[in-house]
């Protein structure tokens, strides 16, 4: 799926673009991700596991983003450069096509001016309008409060905590949250 350019203004003032990223875009969206995931021990994956991804794996996975019937992927773009990104995906499965999945990561130096809020507004909407969805689920890392204060503003409720389930480089664990918001 693609989602057409949107122009928004920013808490801070400055001009982005949330749209579907081009094939051009995968080496920046490469590393837009791999900066993200070096800032924070609440992503799912480490700089680490993108250390062995290249610009060609990432254009495939753009071309395939764009033509899937069933995800939609988002990038903001602030100043020209990749800030962040987000996605839904539709499950298609005959007793799961009720359920979409989201994720968002974001750039440390772009946090608490209104992208992430503005990504899960367009997910949200996006759910809202795919025909049959009705549940909205997502998994984050125990202590990510902030993460945790924007899904929870968007109507997102836990309903349930795997325990250990990220183990951290120094060796402790973090438990996985699962969420979920009923359209």
């Amino acid at each position: 799926m693609i989602f057409n350019e949107k122009n928004i203004v920013l808490k801070n003032g400055k001009q982005a673009i949330l749209k579907t990223p081009c094939i051009e875009d995968a080496e920046m969206l490469l590393d837009s991700i791999k900066i993200s995931t070096g800032e924070t021990e609440f992503l799912s994956r480490t700089m680490e596991d993108w250390e062995s991804v290249t610009v060609e794996s990432e254009e495939k996975f753009i071309n395939n983003v764009r033509e899937s019937q069933n995800t939609l992927f988002i990038a903001c773009y602030v100043d020209g450069v990749i800030a962040g990104n987000c996605d839904i995906t539709f499950k298609t499965g005959s007793k799961t096509s009720h359920v979409a999945t989201v994720g968002i990561a974001l750039q440390k130096k772009y946090w608490n001016i209104g992208i992430g809020s503005a990504m899960f507004k367009e997910l949200i909407k996006a759910a809202e309008q795919h025909k049959g969805t009705e549940i909205v689920d997502l998994e984050m890392i125990e202590g990510n409060n902030r993460a945790k204060a924007l899904y929870e503003k968007f109507g997102f409720k836990i309903i349930s905590v795997k325990p250990k389930y990220f183990k951290q480089k120094n060796g402790t664990y973090q438990n996985l949250v699962y969420m979920q918001k009923y359209l």
